[in-house]
Parts: structure tokens; C-alpha cells; sequence
């Protein structure tokens, strides 16, 4: 956020301002945005040199020579489709807008070919006794079932390294040497894995009191029993834009009430609506934190998540949430066991 908080300029910066961003920043490019920080434009070297050569002065703004017309990615993109985009267009790099189309980032494509690795941490409740997929819990703990040949949690450790998040800790309890077993120290993996042994369940939020140290920067947690192919370097760029103490993934949920259901004013009939859909937004198990919400979590007590943004939400910290678009599925019952066997080869 820093690289791009450089890189910005409004409609009245000078050519002359556009200028000194692109060589001070090295990125050739500047993002041209509103007061809300919605994306207008982009100015690139070349914009500046046609506006040289037909007449503009270094101190005429870049409203004349903005390109308002960008390819940009979604935060819902995959690292692969924001390639396939960059690639078709030859871009080197390409901004990354949010559903108001707000510039949260800009990536650019040798990082995405070759992702830095960056030290913010992962934390992976993998803990759950998964009695609803019993008897395949019997022996094995959930995260460790194998959905397209490998266990959930190996999916998920090697999609947060694909972005390059390589310091996870796993807080696990149930049957937690079959789990150290097989990951180790996380080299094997390309990561570095560290565990906490959750006694006794303490919930979602507060396994983080269980922590060595309190993380100095925004930090994972995500649910051991998830698959999705959701963009955790957008994610992480989407909390810090957001200036977020906690950052929540929803998925859009339909619901429809399989009646005519009917509207009423005491005893009179105003309408009838049939087998009306009602959508809601449901947790999606993924969450970004900032340090400070640590101090926001009772110790040595059982803490779900929910309760952690509620308390938030109470101290008038800032909590958004980042909607999930992408695969996402909650193994969590037989029948989405099943389902994501069949679909695993598809989407991964």
C-alpha cells in the first residue's frame, strides 16, 4: 500500500508531478484517482511524451493526456487470471480495484511470475473434532481428509505460499500428531510452520491468546476445513487500504422459502410473494487482523470469531468486510465432502 500510495495523482497534478512519480517510483506508471480514490486513469511515460509533442507544458495537469480507459483486475481475480490479463494486454503491471472500483493495489507481473515472500502470518485452526463427517473422523482429524488425492490443510498451506505467506502457525488439538507428522517444520512445503496445542477448545479467536508473541502486523486466520481460490495478496491489500482492525470474508448466501408466503396487516392480506429467494451474507471462515485486536481477546476462555467483531464493533474499531467471489466451499457435512471431490480437479 505504500508502493501505491506513492504512485496516485489527482486530475489537477501537473505533468511535471506525474513525471517525478514515475521515475521516483520505478513502476512507469501512475494511477489517476477521485477524492474516494476510484480509479479515472492511468499515465504512463508514453501518455507524457505524446502531450510533450503535441504542445503541453510541464505544468499543464495530466487531465488532457490520462488514459481513462485501463485494463484492471478485480480482488476476486486469481493470481491466474490477473496474469492472463496482464500477458493478453503486455501490460507490466496492472491495478487492482475493489467492487466501487477503487484502486487497492497494483501488482506487478514479474512479483505475480515470481511472488515475494512476506512475513505476515498465517494462523490455521485446524483443531475441530469434525463429528458430522464421521466415521472418515474416526482416525483422521478433517483437515487431513484427502479431497483430490491430498489433505484439505496441504491445499490450503500451498495456496497461501503460492502468494507467498510462508510463516503459519497451525493451532491444533484433535489427533494433532497426524498432523505434525505429515507437515513437520513446513519445509517439505515451502513454508515455515510452527503449532499450538489448543487443551481445551478455546474457538476461532481465542486460540490467538495461545500465542508466543503478538504479531506486530496484519495476520491470517482461516478455518483448517476450507478449499477457495480466494486471492490472499488482495485480501491482505484490501484490510490495509481499508485502514481495518478486522477484515471478514462473506459469501453471498440464497435462501428460498419453499411457500407462498404471504404478507399480512393483522388479519388482511397485502400480498403474496411465491417461493420467495432471500439473500444473506454468511462468514466465510477467512479473516485479516490487525495486532491491535489481540488485546480485545479474554484469555484461557472459549472465543468464537463472531463475538471477537462484535466486542470490535462495540469499541467503534473498524471492521469491513471483503466479499468472496471465488471457489469457496465449507467441508464440513458428507454431502460437501463429495462435492469436493468431484469438483477439486476443476478448480485446482
Amino acid at each position: 500500500m505504500k508502493i501505491i500510495n506513492k504512485i496516485k495523482l489527482t486530475l489537477d497534478s501537473t505533468i511535471k508531478e506525474a513525471l517525478k512519480i514515475i521515475d521516483n517510483a520505478s513502476m512507469q506508471i501512475a494511477i489517476v484517482v477521485d477524492k474516494n480514490d476510484v480509479l479515472i486513469g492511468t499515465v504512463t511515460d508514453g501518455d507524457i511524451r505524446r502531450g510533450l509533442l503535441n504542445g503541453m507544458d510541464l505544468d499543464d495537469t495530466v487531465k488532457e493526456i490520462v488514459f481513462k480507459n485501463p485494463t484492471t483486475a478485480k480482488i476476486s481475480d486469481t493470481k491466474e487470471d490477473i496474469l492472463k490479463k496482464a500477458i493478453s494486454k503486455k501490460l507490466h503491471q496492472i491495478p487492482i480495484v475493489d467492487d466501487l472500483n477503487r484502486v487497492i493495489s497494483i501488482k506487478e507481473i514479474d512479483e505475480l511470475v515470481r511472488p515475494q515472500t512476506k512475513s505476515n502470518k498465517v494462523l490455521l485452526m485446524v483443531g475441530g473434532l469434525g463429528t458430522r463427517l464421521r466415521p472418515l473422523t474416526e482416525n483422521t482429524p478433517k483437515p487431513m481428509l484427502k479431497v483430490g488425492n491430498r489433505p484439505i490443510l496441504q491445499t490450503i498451506v500451498e495456496k497461501f505460499a503460492e502468494y507467498g505467506f510462508i510463516n503459519i502457525t497451525m493451532c491444533v488439538n484433535y489427533k494433532s500428531q497426524i498432523i505434525k507428522d505429515f507437515f513437520g517444520d513446513g519445509s517439505e512445503f515451502g513454508v515455515n510452520i510452527e503449532y499450538i496445542l489448543e487443551e481445551e477448545r478455546m474457538g476461532t479467536a481465542g486460540a490467538l491468546s495461545l500465542l508466543r508473541e503478538t504479531p506486530t502486523e496484519p495476520f491470517f486466520v482461516m478455518n483448517g476445513d476450507l478449499l477457495t481460490n480466494v486471492n490472499f495478496e488482495n485480501l491482505f491489500d484490501y484490510h490495509v487500504n481499508n485502514n481495518s482492525a478486522a477484515t471478514m470474508c462473506v459469501r453471498e448466501y440464497d435462501f428460498q422459502v419453499p411457500y407462498g408466503v404471504v404478507n399480512l396487516d393483522n388479519n388482511k392480506i397485502l400480498s403474496i410473494e411465491e417461493k420467495p429467494v432471500h439473500k444473506f451474507f454468511v462468514s466465510a471462515g477467512i479473516y485479516m487482523l490487525s495486532p491491535q485486536v489481540i488485546k480485545s481477546i479474554p484469555e484461557n476462555e472459549f472465543y468464537d470469531m463472531p463475538t471477537l467483531f462484535e466486542k470490535l464493533i462495540s469499541e467503534n474499531e473498524k471492521t469491513v468486510s471483503f466479499p468472496l467471489r471465488e471457489y469457496w466451499l465449507d467441508i464440513g457435512r458428507m454431502e460437501e465432502f463429495e462435492q469436493a471431490n468431484k469438483e477439486y480437479d476443476e478448480f485446482f
